[in-house]
């Protein structure tokens, strides 16, 4: 109660994971809550985390405002904003306190794949890429590889005769 009344905080060494590590001890709401400080040596530059600067032209910049603009909701509501996991757990552990059959998991109707030829896409997109920019969209495949492993010899386990 000291801590809390002072209005500070305190600085303190904890071990987790097989390490020693700095932690700020805080009451909040009557509860101490331990913040994880790093150490220097932890602490990395944030410039070399940074991407390579990009230009964008403002119909790109446009573009993506549009983008964002057609997939924004209002609403998080509905089936898949509800936290089916959790509820199907309660479920289990309730039957399991009650010595019961744990209920049957309802499987989700699942739509049949499409397979795609992932190198048949990529070349279509290359040729749309380059039709757009006006070049050539000729494709070629690149020849395969073939490797040829070298003929091990044989050797017999006898020694040759000496005269």
């Amino acid at each position: 109660m000291a801590l809390a009344r002072s209005s500070k905080v305190a600085v303190a060494k904890y071990a987790w994971s097989g390490r020693e590590r700095l932690g700020l001890l805080r009451v909040r709401d009557d509860v101490i809550v331990l913040h994880a400080m790093r150490w220097p040596d932890e602490i990395r530059s944030p410039e070399e985390l940074l991407p390579p600067p990009v230009e964008l032209s403002d119909e790109e910049i446009d573009g993506a405002l549009a983008l964002m603009a057609s997939m924004t909701r209002e609403d998080l509501e509905g089936e898949e904003f509800q936290d089916t996991y959790t509820e199907a757990l309660g479920q289990i552990i309730e039957a399991k306190r009650e010595d019961r059959e744990p209920p049957k998991l309802q499987e989700p109707e699942s739509k049949p794949g499409q397979i795609v030829d992932l190198m048949a896409a990529l070349n279509e997109s290359v040729q749309q890429a380059r039709a757009a920019r006006g070049e050539d969209a000729d494709v070629h495949e690149l020849p395969k590889k073939t490797t040829k492993k070298a003929a091990a010899k044989k050797t017999s386990g006898r020694r040759p005769r000496s005269a």
